[in-house]
């Protein structure tokens, strides 16, 4: 989830444990520790571009870090913020702790993928649930969170909390319905998929991107969840062989590594770009949820040494046409 959500919630639930006087207090160090577990995006290689991908999620979002983080969060917060109001360490650690452990649970509610378990075992979560950015799930939190301020209230606090439970249990259902209407149009196709997701598309829980595998292929539709189900009928692409598509790689190189790092971190849903040869590409997201318009993608070189990384790239689709189709598809035009 954004940073700025993340702080929020974490603010809302420290607060809903406070009372009036510690209630701006408690929210800051609920807030600014909530945020902390995403510092691990400074954790980069200038000579292994997927070191990244693998350490974002990682041992910051373990549920077995918690004490650890809170705790290094609570020796600068409590100095900084809560001493001099009174607070005693307890109290400035619960409040980080408090802050702290949304923040894991938060993201696997997204589509990314989290490790709450690292270093027992380094499976990703995603719930696929909510949009990494969702304004109707943040700003009602936010208004909540500034009327509990204003009206030295820890109730709002506690009604901000149980908005955010209330609309990620919604995406659940949301996604759901997504996923049994992906069935059912797999069948009318009369493909048997090997497995099926369905992800929320940008900011909202109206618009869903399903994709499933076949023997062969990974099918991509949207399908819009309102009070009656949409489809959107989309692409197909071929599986990705390495033996058929890059022929020339030499097995045990650092490109071959790097392929099943990119694989682990996809789920195993990789292609070859249809418009470069050269490039393997995750097909589970895309900015118009019906299309294969990947994110992000790896880039190979026939000449490259054994001992040379891929090349990673992010892709930003942000054409007026791209957004006109899916404000099509979110607005049901």
């Amino acid at each position: 989830m954004d940073p700025i959500t993340q702080g929020l919630l974490g603010a809302s639930l420290s607060q809903s444990f406070s009372n009036k006087q510690h209630l701006v207090t408690a929210g800051s160090i609920g807030l600014l520790a909530a945020m902390t577990p995403d510092l691990d995006v400074l954790i980069r290689s200038q000579t292994d571009p997927l070191l990244f991908l693998e350490a974002h999620r990682q041992f910051t979002h373990s549920l077995f870090f918690i004490p650890i983080g809170s705790f290094l969060c609570a020796l600068v917060l409590h100095y900084l913020l809560a001493k001099k109001q009174g607070f005693s360490f307890k109290q400035s650690w619960l409040y980080a702790a408090i802050g702290f452990s949304t923040h894991a649970l938060l993201d696997s509610f997204t589509s990314y993928g989290t490790q709450l378990f690292w270093p027992l075992s380094n499976h990703r979560y995603a719930w696929n649930a909510v949009s990494v950015i969702d304004p109707l799930f943040t700003l009602p939190i936010l208004i909540l969170l500034g009327l509990a301020i204003m009206k030295r209230s820890v109730l709002f606090s506690r009604i901000a909390f149980l908005w955010a439970v209330t609309y990620l249990m919604l995406g659940v259902v949301q996604r759901d319905r997504a996923e049994a209407a992906g069935w059912e149009l797999a069948k009318e196709r009369q493909h048997n998929p090997i497995q099926l997701e369905a992800k929320p598309s940008f900011a909202n829980i109206l618009v869903w991107k399903v994709v499933y595998e076949t023997h062969n292929a990974y099918v991509v539709d949207a399908i819009r969840v309102g009070s009656s189900v949409k489809n959107y009928p989309g692409e197909s692409i071929t599986k990705l062989s390495l033996s058929r598509d890059f022929p020339w790689l030499v097995p045990g190189s650092q490109q071959a590594k790097d392929i099943e790092r990119f694989r682990r971190f996809s789920n195993g849903y990789l292609a070859q770009d249809p418009t470069n040869e050269l490039r393997i590409i995750d097909v589970r997201y895309s900015m118009v949820p019906n299309q294969i318009n990947p994110l992000w993608s790896i880039e190979l070189s026939p000449s490259a040494t054994m001992g040379t990384h891929v090349e990673y790239a992010v892709h930003r689709d942000s054409s007026s046409e791209s957004r006109q189709l899916y404000l099509d598809m979110l607005l049901d035009f």
